[in-house]
């Protein structure tokens, strides 16, 4: 049950972004009525999802199995059911949207993931911590592999879905049935 209501003031902003996710997404996002409530949130909000959508240099497979790592680590399971439909929506490849299945139990799947998913898994968990547990090593074998490009990019992708995940697991947000819709099932 949220937290906090989803049914937001009826501004033309919160309209706007209702008719936007569900022409997008085909329903109204609950992140977006619980963040409608506060105006100059919700623009930041949408202003920096939409900024982050246009990083190119990370993979997009490593990003999403970033994503759902720490989300799959905070265990916010709108997170994982929204990341579950992206994986399939994203038109990332039949092994890949295989992969974001295992990400919850990816220690006792390695053998499913390459040496570089399982460091960028590794890094996405270290940095998801309470205190985050990042090592110097673990940074230098991501930025021998990756760039330093995409290094920023696999740490920023981390913060922001720190931030989405523990905003929706505070607002007490739960699946919105996302992954029902896709080939991916969805583990709550």
């Amino acid at each position: 049950m949220a937290r906090i209501s989803l049914t937001p003031p009826h501004t033309l902003l919160n309209r706007l972004g209702a008719w936007y996710s569900r022409r997008t997404y085909g329903k109204v996002l609950d992140p977006g009525l619980a963040v409608g409530h506060n105006a100059r949130v919700l623009l930041t909000y949408v202003r920096q999802e939409r900024g982050a959508a246009k990083w190119n240099s990370l993979d997009p497979g490593l990003k999403h199995l970033a994503v759902m790592a720490a989300a799959a680590r905070i265990n916010c399971s709108w997170c994982m059911d929204f990341g579950h439909w992206a994986a399939d929506s994203l038109g990332l490849p039949a092994d890949m949207v295989t992969k974001v299945t295992k990400v919850p139990q990816w220690r006792d799947n390695q053998d499913a993931f390459t040496e570089l998913e399982l460091l960028v898994l590794d890094y996405a968990e270290a940095m998801t911590e309470t205190e985050p547990r990042v090592t110097d090593e673990l940074a230098a074998a991501l930025t021998g592999r990756l760039g330093e490009a995409a290094f920023v990019e696999l740490t920023a992708m981390v913060a922001l879905e720190n931030y989405r995940s523990r905003m929706n697991r505070a607002f007490g947000l739960t699946s919105q049935g996302f992954s029902d819709a896709c080939a991916v099932a969805s583990r709550e």
